[in-house]
């Protein structure tokens, strides 16, 4: 069984771009295949990683639902299962060091307790084939709890550098345990962090008071925005990016 990492943080934190950096760190410092899942609604794990999506879980929960529903005979007589674990197959992004699959949204109503199942076992499985998993999750951690049969080994939750946001914060960690996840370790993350702001005393106040482990800073880097602000993957910083060796040294504590 691999390790399983999933990132949370409301939306504006550096979510998905520090869980983008994390999957770089994996490939470059572990050297082992990453699965990917990008679970957030507001699917954008592909951009921070440079690749396109050409299929989404939520889209096939749908092909699946109607499969649920007909009376038609499938594929070369193939169960449900069997067909969702093609079309699963189908649906990953292969890329160098990791492949990226990206939940999406249902698309229409009804009920999707059969093909959730089914979404559920196959993901279990999947996993089970990489060293390392990383989830980008919402902050509502919908798809974490959905991982009934593997732990999740760290869960890294993200703030920015304001005491509201780590409050928000300690919201999640909260919730972590209201849902009885089975996650090992729960750190907390200040990113975007501006020059002074580690030492102010009601953040560092507001940081000891959530109950959750603080991990350490990551810097505000302009390599960041401006990468943003020109569509350019954040995979590709450089190694001299303040926010990346930063970001590697929390790491290196936390991953074996």
């Amino acid at each position: 069984m691999g390790f399983s990492i999933a990132v949370a943080g409301k939306g504006g934190t550096g979510k998905t771009s520090l869980c983008g950096l994390t999957i770089r760190y994996l490939t470059e410092k572990k050297r082992g295949a990453v699965l990917a899942v990008d679970a957030d609604a507001n699917s954008n794990l592909n951009d921070v990683l440079g690749v396109k999506v050409h299929a989404t879980v939520g889209k096939l929960r749908e092909t699946s639902l109607e499969a649920v529903k007909s009376t038609a005979p499938r594929p070369g007589g193939m169960s449900m299962e069997q067909l969702f674990d093609y079309q699963i197959q189908q649906a990953l992004i292969e890329a160098k060091g990791f492949d990226l699959l990206v939940m999406g949204r249902p698309e229409g109503s009804g009920c999707y307790c059969a093909a959730n199942n089914i979404i559920r076992k196959y993901m279990d499985k999947l996993a089970d084939n990489y060293p390392y998993t990383v989830m980008d999750n919402e902050a509502g951690l919908e798809h974490l709890s959905r991982r009934t049969t593997q732990d999740t080994d760290l869960l890294l939750i993200i703030s920015d550098s304001s005491v509201r946001g780590v409050m928000t914060a300690g919201r999640i960690g909260e919730l972590v345990k209201e849902l009885n996840l089975n996650v090992k370790r729960v750190v907390l993350i200040v990113n975007r962090v501006q020059d002074g702001t580690s030492g102010d005393k009601s953040l560092l106040r507001a940081i000891e008071q959530q109950g959750v482990e603080f991990a350490g800073f990551v810097p505000a880097d302009e390599l960041i925005f401006d990468y943003d602000l020109n569509g350019k993957p954040l995979v590709q910083l450089p190694a001299g990016s303040k926010a990346l060796t930063s970001y590697y040294a929390v790491l290196d504590k936390l991953i074996p």
